[in-house]
């Protein structure tokens, strides 16, 4: 990707091999700039899609787990198997029926269009975090719970004083999976945004491609190398903390 984003529209077609022959970083600013306002912009959508998701998987998958855990109430174990079961659901069956509803609601196409995209993730609606820290908080011992109660701590001060703090792994992991993936969803984004303004980076590199005209594939591919730049810093930053995360929340093996 790299050497191709630094080789001209011909030697494109014409070289095959990883190195190009005559040096075109050309490309990078033909990129950056082939739009109406630069390719910041969507860089900026991205990460505010991205970090948004984060807080709210983050907020919202912790008390959904918390309750799920710690919690007795009637008929959890069903409500725990049937969002479970929401895992087997590919996310290409629900995007009608969400774009449905959220359309009904006025939500698409609105003076945010980022909603529909951004609500889901304040509902606890990933059943794959919302499991990762159930299994996590099983791991924490019940008798930290009896001190706190036995000091006058109620449920949620147990939450506040024992459970979010040792789940710190479990959040690290949540907030670098969901920035990773949010970072790269194109089918999701590309239904409900319609602007080219609003557009994020994954929906904004297929403009580079028209199937009218000539495509600029050199662009494209500069702009999709600056691309994995944020995820592959995000993931750099918090490895540690995400391996410790994996190994401390019944996922081993």
């Amino acid at each position: 990707m790299i050497g191709t984003s630094l080789k001209s529209q011909e030697e494109i077609v014409n070289n095959i091999g990883l190195l190009p022959n005559e040096f075109t970083p050309g490309n990078y600013a033909d990129g950056w700039t082939n739009f109406d306002f630069s390719f910041g912009r969507f860089f900026l959508n991205s990460a505010m899609v991205s970090l948004l998701t984060v807080v709210g998987n983050g907020v919202s998958c912790l008390l959904a787990a918390y309750a799920f855990a710690r919690l007795r109430f009637r008929l959890r174990g069903v409500w725990f198997a049937v969002m479970i079961g929401t895992l087997l659901l590919p996310g290409h069956v629900l995007i009608v029926p969400q774009y449905i509803l959220f359309r009904s609601l006025g939500l698409v196409g609105g003076e945010w269009p980022y909603l529909p995209l951004l609500i889901p993730q304040f509902l606890a609606t990933e059943a794959f975090f919302v499991f990762l820290m159930v299994q996590f908080m099983r791991g924490i011992p019940r008798e930290l719970d009896e001190a706190a109660k036995i000091d006058g701590a109620n449920a949620f001060g147990i939450f506040r004083h024992v459970i979010l703090p040792l789940s710190r792994p479990a959040l690290v992991t949540t907030a670098i999976f969901s920035f990773i993936w949010t970072w790269n969803d194109f089918f999701r984004q590309l239904v409900f945004l319609s602007d080219l303004e609003d557009y994020t980076v994954p929906v904004a590199l297929t403009l580079f491609i028209d199937s009218t005209s000539q495509s600029a594939v050199g662009p494209m591919f500069a702009m999709s190398v600056l691309s994995l730049l944020p995820v592959f810093l995000f993931f750099v930053a918090f490895q540690r903390m995400l391996v410790e995360g994996i190994n401390t929340s019944g996922l081993k093996g």
